[in-house]
């Protein structure tokens, strides 16, 4: 009894995460007359591509694309170029001390981003940075710096120091203990940081509706779209949005289980 309770309710988690996949994908490949109907069925019976032909002959699809893939891989890359000193000099600092930091860190997390985007904003009309994708990229660090920073100091915590000590001992400069020690160690987690990086600028809405006016994002294009009432081509551009979301995924997926092993043999 109690097994098939956890059964039933793996499978509601299960139905609960991925209908409203499923929904997207079915309005971007369902016929209009279908889902217009006065009883629109849940299973797809047929399927058409007219939807993504508009979008993707549309000359909407380029543009906003480049830009998002632009924005969110160089905010994964300069957010790690940050957040992993940072988070990796906090954890060797007492405990106490490194809380309060983060919490410093943390501050512009806990205003509402509506808040924080309309000044910075207008800092970036001033500093020329508005409807660029360097101003979008430097936004959206305000946005994930904060989370990579606290998901990497928990994970060097996980580093033992003695390993450090040792190669200390044995004549490692600071520099070696970091690259050839700390880092490998935490490859798995800073993988996930990467992928968490990637997926919170990738999607992000509220910086890009302020700052991405006549250049703008895929999450615009789906906002576009639904005011004026194009469900299927809103449908099309989010299932777009949602494909390298699984491609990086699974592909960062594979590295990390082959880094967690390197990472072991070589601690």
């Amino acid at each position: 009894m109690k097994r098939s309770l956890i059964y039933i309710f793996i499978a509601i988690v299960l139905i609960w995460t991925f209908l409203p996949i499923y929904l997207m994908f079915k309005v971007s490949f369902s016929p209009a007359e279908e889902l217009m109907s006065q009883d629109p069925p849940l299973i797809m019976r047929s399927m058409t591509f007219e939807h993504w032909r508009k979008v993707l002959f549309s000359g909407n699809l380029l543009q906003p694309l480049s830009k998002s893939l632009l924005v969110a891989v160089f905010v994964m890359i300069l957010s790690l170029a940050i957040a992993v000193p940072a988070a990796y000099a906090l954890s060797r600092i007492p405990y106490k001390s490194a809380m309060v930091i983060i919490l410093f860190v943390f501050f512009a997390r806990m205003l509402p981003e509506v808040q924080i985007a309309l000044p910075v904003s207008i800092a970036f009309i001033r500093l020329g940075l508005l409807d660029t994708s360097l101003g979008l990229i430097f936004a959206h660090l305000i946005r994930v710096l904060p989370i990579v920073t606290w998901i990497l100091l928990s994970v060097f915590r996980t580093v033992p120091v003695e390993l450090e000590d040792q190669a200390e001992v044995d004549g490692a400069g600071r520099f070696s203990i970091v690259r050839f020690v700390a880092l490998p160690l935490a490859a798995p987690g800073i993988i996930v940081s990467a992928i968490f990086a990637f997926l919170f600028s990738w999607d992000e809405f509220i910086y890009a509706l302020y700052l991405a006016i006549s250049k703008k994002t895929l999450p615009l294009m789906v906002y576009y779209y639904i005011n004026r009432s194009g469900w299927f081509e809103a449908a099309t551009f989010s299932t777009i949005i949602a494909i390298p979301v699984l491609i990086v995924t699974i592909l960062l997926q594979r590295r990390l289980k082959a880094e967690y092993l390197a990472g072991a043999i070589k601690g």
